[in-house]
This record gives structure tokens, sequence and C-alpha cells, in this order.
């Protein structure tokens, strides 16, 4: 920087810089109704400072990791299994239809088929699975111990082979489930 020679004798003045720290002044600009409905608001800061005026948008960050079970809550879906008439109706049911049933892949059926001794499906020449209305029912129940009861393989193969109390157990949750499906059309049907 080039300054001026004083031939007086007189001593240069320096330039002052402004030593304020800046104002730091937090603004949520996200309107009260998206705050209930999305999990992370955005917050803005604004950092004034006399001369200039800068902008810095800080985002909240999402937790990493395992996530809760009650953030999984709106994504589980109800399975589409027809009642046992409509089951047994038929002598065999493909793998493809079991899979559109539970709504999961077909890959995770054949899992669950070596893992689980108690799912046989039949096999043809071609070497396409076969489920009896059997092994739908069972499957079932495989699906709301891993699924929804969170356990592990381990913990629903001891509890298959507990044996009739816990499929008895299975089924009294099943038919208090549909009564309280029910019962919660009822109600729907009831206020309209």
């Amino acid at each position: 920087m080039l300054t001026q020679l004083d031939l007086f004798g007189k001593e240069p003045k320096k330039q002052e810089k402004h030593s304020t720290p800046p104002k730091v002044v937090n603004y949520n600009l996200v309107p009260p109704a998206q705050l209930v409905t999305e999990p992370t608001p955005t917050a803005v800061n604004l950092v004034t400072t006399e001369k200039a005026s800068v902008t810095i948008e800080v985002e909240q960050r999402k937790p990493s990791g395992r996530q809760a079970i009650s953030s999984f809550s709106a994504d589980i879906t109800t399975i589409n299994i027809p009642d046992d008439e409509i089951l047994f109706s038929k002598s065999y049911y493909p793998i493809s239809e079991v899979a559109i049933m539970f709504n999961v892949n077909i890959s995770l059926l054949r899992f669950w088929e070596k893992e689980f001794d108690v799912l046989k499906p039949r096999k043809n020449r071609k070497g396409d699975r076969l489920f009896r209305p059997e092994d739908v029912k069972m499957l079932k129940l495989i699906y709301f111990l891993l699924r929804e009861k969170k356990y592990t393989i381990e913990g629903a193969k001891v509890f298959i082979k507990k044996g009739k109390k816990s499929t008895q157990k299975f089924e009294a949750i099943e038919s208090l489930r549909q009564i309280r499906l029910m019962l919660l059309e009822l109600k729907a049907g009831l206020s309209l």
C-alpha cells in the first residue's frame, strides 16, 4: 500500500479497522404450517457489520446411523392376504403372487425359505416355487414376527419351534386386529 510522505515529521495516520464483533441475528424462514409437517426446518443466520452484510445458510444435519422405530411407523404397509376361504380356494400360489400379497421382494421370500425349515414350497419342473395356503399362513406369521414385532431371525425360529402356543397366540392377535379394523371402519362410518 502506498502512503504519502510527510515532510514535516508528523506520523502518518493509520487507518483503523472496525474491530466490533458482527451481530448475529437468527431468523426462521419456514412458515409455521410447514414446521409441523417437515422434520428438519432450515434456519438462516444473518451476520451483519457496519460496512457490508453477509448471509449464511445453515441447515440442520440429519442424524446418521440407526433410526428410531417411530420414524418408520408411517412407512409400515398392510399386507394383502385374502381370508381363509379365498386363500384355500387355490391349491398353490406362485412366488410372485405371494410377494405381492406381502409387499416384499421375491428374493426375501427365497431367503426366508432357506432360513426357516417350516417353509417347504413345492417346485415345478422349471424350478418355480409354488406355495400352499399353509405356507402362506406360515409366511404371515414370519412376516409378523420379523417386520412388526422386530424379532431377529434366530428369535423368530425359536418362537415358531415353541409350537401350538405361539401359533394360537398369533391367531388371537390377528383376530383382535381384525376386530379393531372393523370397529375403526364403523367409527369412520358414524362420523360421516
